[in-house]
């Protein structure tokens, strides 16, 4: 694995980052991978993909719901789950993360891990909203293979720690491309602060799949070495931008937050283009909702719409997306996947 970006010497941005400077900074998150890396056959098919859970809390997340929200900053994706998370404000499953074939089965092996996990779904209570993220990984996945299993998501779930997240090449971000270099997982986290004192933290994680080489800022991030120049052919490609914040928002003041992610993402180079499914998706763990209550009114606490520090968090929100975009090229190593195609590493110094 190689350096993250501070490592390097480059700083994005103004805000100060947390301690471990990726999403598992907001208290109670947690990511899990699994990555599959093998052959298939004889005749160069190859596994070269994998799954990443994004889990908000360590408990029951059907039981106990987070307020969340998902925007769509150009919609050529294969989600499931966002409509209802819109709807209805809440995240009650883990994020998953994969391939654009895997999205089926990924979302069984969740679905399975919630049944398994709570018995009154679907017998005294209503059914479970499951959410999954995909981006296309088959330059060097052999996709119609399917490898990825519904045991490969809940292995990943049960893989889901608050340390500090594994880059790169790992778990959904296995086979992914970046800006015509390997791409995959990267991670940044920003703390803003109220005239106050009140700290709130802002974690970014990404699944990068996007952009040619030439549509890359990279002159803006001092890359000085000679890049190998057998970059894969440009694609549309996508990108699965995961927010997390521990702010005391509304699903609509979350949804304002989010919207800002794509500001880091234009920072890099890209333009969402037209075949590119660039989708955020975000939660605050600032207020549990429980599935069911007896309770006719409920009262929630959020943030002045007004107050300075929501600038802080539009800003907070574009600078970890940025550098989590970044961390995914910085960490990620060269990699061999189907019919022998290789993706190397970017070189930031």
């Amino acid at each position: 694995m190689g350096k993250k970006l501070r490592e390097r010497g480059i700083i994005i941005g103004k805000l100060p980052t947390g301690a471990k400077n990726c999403i598992t900074d907001v208290e109670g998150v947690q990511v899990g991978h699994v990555t599959l890396d093998y052959p298939l056959n004889e005749l160069g098919d190859y596994a070269c993909s994998g799954v990443t859970a994004v889990l908000p809390h360590a408990h029951n997340l059907f039981q106990q719901k987070v307020t969340a929200a998902s925007y769509v900053l150009n919609g050529f994706g294969k989600t499931t789950g966002l409509v209802q998370v819109n709807e209805l404000g809440v995240l009650e499953s883990p994020i998953m993360l994969t391939n654009t074939f895997s999205v089926p089965a990924v979302a069984q092996g969740a679905l399975q891990y919630m049944l398994d996990t709570n018995e009154v779904i679907g017998q005294t209570t209503g059914t479970i909203n499951i959410v999954v993220g995909e981006c296309n990984d088959s330059n060097l996945n052999s996709i119609r293979h399917c490898a990825v299993t519904p045991a490969h998501a809940i292995e990943a779930i049960h893989n889901a720690t608050s340390d500090i997240v594994t880059e790169g090449a790992v778990g959904a971000g296995k086979g992914m491309v970046c800006f015509g270099y390997k791409g995959g997982i990267g991670s940044s986290s920003r703390i803003v602060t109220t005239g106050d004192k009140i700290n709130y933290t802002v974690g970014c994680l990404v699944l990068s799949n996007f952009g040619s080489k030439d549509d890359f800022l990279a002159e803006q991030y001092t890359a000085r070495k000679k890049q190998h120049q057998d970059t894969v052919a440009p694609t549309d490609g996508s990108i699965i931008i995961v927010l997390a914040t521990d702010a005391p928002l509304s699903s609509r003041q979350l949804q304002r937050v989010i919207k800002r992610c794509g500001i880091g993402l234009g920072r890099t180079g890209s333009h969402f283009s037209h075949g590119s499914g660039d989708i955020v998706i975000g939660f605050t763990t600032a207020r549990i909702i429980p599935h069911k209550t007896e309770e006719l009114f409920e009262t929630r606490l959020q943030l002045r719409e007004d107050h300075p520090i929501m600038n802080k968090l539009f800003a907070a929100a574009a600078e970890a997306t940025e550098e989590a975009i970044l961390n995914s090229l910085a960490q990620a190593e060269t990699t061999v996947g189907r019919n022998g195609h290789i993706v190397h590493a970017y070189q930031f110094d």
